[in-house]
């Protein structure tokens, strides 16, 4: 129990007995607990040290300190080293950021820099989630995530939860589909972590602490790499966007509501798609579904709408207000 305190089990042991016992001598102490005297004399040395105990001239005979002032000088000492120990973590922390910024300073323009291939991402993503400080936005796109990518965040995610930092992300409501990517989820939820869900997503993008953002190179293809943008207009741009489709996307653990003509949000927007000439297959792209699951939702509209063809549906659609 006092491991921290410099103490092991026996001398925890041997110090309670003289708390008990104060008339025992060394002697009487090894012959109480059953253990041979040499161990209780090396014990009360150690004993002696750490100021618990006070030796008599003669050796043979100790006084046990009483534990409100023994005890609690050593936990003052250990508390003591402990602050020393987080300011030095805290001055390496410093001096890590400084190093940091000067080789961006170094290594890239004012607006931002390229970060070629998705390992050059990846990395970065570390880095800064290592010195986010307040908080961290963004949208992940797709059904699901790679069971590795999420391995890695999750101690990143987890470390900057625990410092405090307010972690809100958009997923496509597509990833209720995926039972990795749904868990862990449901797993950030529970550290604190904030999820919603849209039906589409306009690009992958992260912002760190409302002064950093990473978007991709080519939305349609993220594993080309990314753009670092530190021009505070554009990332306020961002951050903006991120809040438009945050206040309409639909809370984690909540289903999403339909609207008054009775269309989920996922529905609506495949409407949407469509009418603006998008094919099912693109359609589908853009959902993070499956081809099979964007027919299915058109079948369903087509009888509710009681059409007999998909031009009949679009016509039907636009008479309701649908789209």
């Amino acid at each position: 129990m006092f491991d921290l305190l410099g103490l092991s089990a026996q001398h925890e042991t041997i110090y309670r007995a003289m708390l008990q016992r104060p008339d025992l001598n060394v002697a009487g102490l090894a012959e109480h607990l059953g253990v041979p005297r040499d161990q209780v004399s090396e014990a009360l040395d150690v004993l002696a040290d750490l100021a618990l105990v006070r030796l008599a001239p003669q050796g043979d005979q100790a006084r046990a300190v009483r534990p409100q002032a023994g005890l609690t000088a050593l936990l003052a000492r250990v508390e003591a080293e402990v602050a020393v120990r987080q300011r030095q973590v805290e001055e390496t922390r410093a001096a890590i950021a400084a190093i940091a910024t000067a080789h961006d300073e170094c290594h890239q323009v004012t607006e931002g820099r390229v970060l070629d291939g998705v390992d050059s991402v990846r990395d970065r993503l570390v880095e800064l989630a290592h010195a986010a400080r307040s908080e961290c936005l963004s949208f992940t796109t797709g059904a699901a995530q790679s069971p590795d990518t999420m391995e890695a965040e999750a101690p990143l995610n987890q470390q900057a939860l625990q410092r405090g930092v307010r972690i809100r992300n958009v997923y496509q409501e597509s990833l209720r589909n995926d039972p990795g990517t749904l868990a862990h989820a449901r797993w950030m939820t529970r550290l604190g972590g904030q999820s919603r869900t849209t039906p589409t997503l306009p690009m992958r993008m992260v912002i760190v602490d409302r002064a950093t953002a990473l978007v991709p190179l080519d939305p349609g293809n993220p594993r080309q790499g990314a753009l670092e943008l530190r021009s505070p207009g554009v990332v306020a741009g961002l951050i903006a966007l991120f809040e438009q489709v945050w206040l309409s996307a639909t809370p984690f653990g909540e289903q999403a509501a339909a609207d008054e003509q009775g269309l989920t949000p996922q529905e609506r927007e495949l409407l949407r798609l469509l009418s603006a000439g998008h094919t099912d297959e693109s359609a589908a792209r853009k959902l993070a579904v499956s081809l099979r699951s964007v027919q299915r939702m058109m079948t369903s509209l087509t009888e509710r709408l009681g059409a007999t063809s998909r031009f009949q549906a679009g016509v039907r659609a636009a008479d309701r207000r649908w789209v």
